[in-house]
């Protein structure tokens, strides 16, 4: 006689205190301390682009075009069992076309050069999600750096993206939001408020 729905809460909501996220000079001390290329530049994508760590481990050398430059991301890697599994992208707007900085782009590509016998279908980051997790708490422990978890360093393009001043829209399209909604959500806070400046203008 009654929807059940109606006592279940909203999924997936986030708490403003659940937010951590780097600056990007706390990001470039913390790169410092990291010495295996692979997690250095997987470290770097994940910061300059805004990428989920599943989106990253799937990256494959095909899903690059440098002379745009750009990243596709067409698929989300996952560990289920123990096996790997080449998910679709957790929504529709997240199956994308990310732009690349030019310096991180030619980057990723001389390092998929340096790897011998790389083919197009082959992961590029091929550690798993609690590898670059682990090596990430375990420097920032080592080094007293300011502790984010690895998802942080989505959150903290995000707020370099605000602080450059771009509009929530072209960040909830750079991160795959399903909606713009999403990302004032997560992010309205990080805004500053605009309200003086409004009534000067006014």
């Amino acid at each position: 006689k009654s929807n059940p729905c109606d006592k279940v809460e909203s999924m997936g909501s986030y708490r403003r205190d659940n937010i951590s996220f780097w600056t990007l000079d706390e990001f470039n001390e913390f790169l410092q301390f990291v010495e295996n290329p692979n997690f250095k530049l997987a470290y770097k994508v994940l910061f300059f682009t805004g990428l989920r760590i599943g989106e990253l481990t799937a990256l494959r050398p095909s899903d690059f075009d440098f002379s745009v430059p750009k990243l596709s991301v067409t698929r989300n890697l996952q560990i289920v069992d123990g096996q790997e599994m080449f998910l679709e992208p957790k929504t529709k707007k997240s199956r994308r076309d990310v732009i690349l900085p030019r310096d991180l782009a030619l980057e990723i590509q001389d390092y998929i050069s340096r790897q011998y016998g790389i083919k197009e279908d082959d992961r590029i980051f091929y550690y798993n999600k609690k590898s670059y997790g682990n090596k990430l708490t375990k420097i920032c422990k080592e080094h007293n750096l300011k502790r984010i978890r690895l998802h942080d360093l989505r959150h903290s393009h995000a707020s370099l993206l605000i602080e450059l001043g771009f509009s929530p829209h072209l960040i909830a399209e750079r991160l795959g939001h399903e909606s713009v909604s999403v990302t004032l959500e997560i992010y309205s806070h990080l805004y500053p408020n605009k309200q003086n400046e409004v009534a000067e203008i006014i």
